[in-house]
């Protein structure tokens, strides 16, 4: 994301959320991490008739009485159908750029910048047509947020975390109101446990900018559950590639698994337009191999060229290691590339998408 001023001091971890330091997206120095609860909304009242609901109660009846407990429950809802029964198709894992702070609603980039975004957020918010189906939730795991161990936010109804400074006080107010799933939260940490990976809950969590930028675009009825998994602050490529094998079975369950960061991450290194050239010609290639040879260069990514121009901190690449250890066997392939501020950056999926 866009950086602060390069003498300002590390990120600091407290209670598992990143205080903000050289990666505070934001033109100049502001606010610091605010957190947004927000209201529960109220629930949508029916609006059956009364023909309509009578047929529905006898509907209900009818299936109780063959057993049908799930179908019960589905038309005392609702006389629509039912989308849970429809057959889950296999999930794409998706590594994508999520920008610098909440850049697709404020003004505070000149214009050259903002023109430099138009092509991004065209990617985003088509991200829904390249899945085979509509994602059942949709579990990211954001460069924003890193703990001791691997962390999942457990609220039914995430606040807003807005990590980045120096925007205008609008971009404090943004929501984005999609449910969270304890659900699916607790299946998350019983695939991590079942190979051995402790992990940790956070009930109070928010979703950060590099959640809520990209979902808010591909997703802005807010009607998919988001749930955000940490990465684990020891920042080792294998284990996060560990994490991303062992929730692969999420992707047949229609959960669809999004590793959100930059493939270039430092804005301000120098001759950076070149050099990230080159590092984004290796990304490509190795996002694009065979999964084995994939994971090599991914768990070496420090022998990639300038990798540590690219990355000081390599919290924003990580994400790509969950995003292409939940692909198994399937191949990954640059879905968009493009310049932002000057830099190349790419997106890679992994996996089928869009069904012929």
């Amino acid at each position: 994301g866009v950086r602060d001023d390069p003498g300002e001091p590390r990120a600091r971890r407290h209670g598992g959320l990143r205080r903000l330091g050289p990666h505070a997206h934001g033109p100049h120095r502001g606010a610091g991490l605010i957190v947004a609860r927000r209201k529960e909304p109220r629930a949508n009242a029916p609006t059956w008739s009364r023909r309509e609901a009578l047929a529905s109660l006898v509907g209900a009846a009818t299936l109780a009485g063959l057993g049908c407990r799930s179908e019960v429950a589905s038309a005392q809802r609702s006389p629509r159908r039912d989308p849970t029964r429809e057959r889950t198709m296999r999930m794409p894992t998706i590594y994508l750029p999520h920008g610098g702070g909440p850049w697709p609603w404020t003004s505070a980039f000149p214009p050259s910048l903002q023109r430099d975004f138009v092509p991004l957020r065209g990617y985003l918010e088509s991200l829904p047509r390249a899945l085979p189906q509509r994602p059942r939730a949709v579990l990211v795991v954001s460069a924003h947020w890193e703990a001791d161990v691997p962390t999942v936010m457990t609220a039914a109804r995430p606040p807003m975390l807005y990590d980045y400074s120096g925007f205008p006080a609008d971009t404090y107010r943004i929501t984005y109101d999609a449910p969270g799933s304890p659900t699916l939260a607790t299946r998350v940490r019983r695939l991590l446990s079942d190979v051995g990976i402790d992990s940790g809950e956070d009930a109070r969590r928010g979703f950060d900018h590099g959640t809520f930028v990209p979902v808010k675009l591909a997703f802005p009825e807010a009607d998919v559950p988001v749930v955000q998994l940490s990465l684990d602050a020891r920042y080792d490529p294998a284990k996060h590639l560990a994490m991303g094998r062992a929730l692969a079975p999420l992707r047949d369950e229609g959960v669809l698994i999004v590793g959100s960061g930059m493939s270039w991450e430092d804005f301000r290194a120098h001759d950076v337009a070149r050099r990230s050239d080159e590092f984004d010609a290796w990304f490509q290639a190795a996002a694009s191999a065979s999964p084995a040879a994939s994971d090599r260069a991914l768990r070496a990514w420090t022998d990639a060229p300038h990798a540590r121009a690219a990355h000081p901190h390599e919290e924003h690449l990580l994400p790509m290691m969950v995003a292409a250890g939940a692909a198994g066997d399937d191949p990954g392939r640059v879905a968009w590339s493009g310049s932002l501020m000057g830099i190349h950056v790419s997106a890679v999926h992994f996996g089928a998408e869009r069904a012929a």
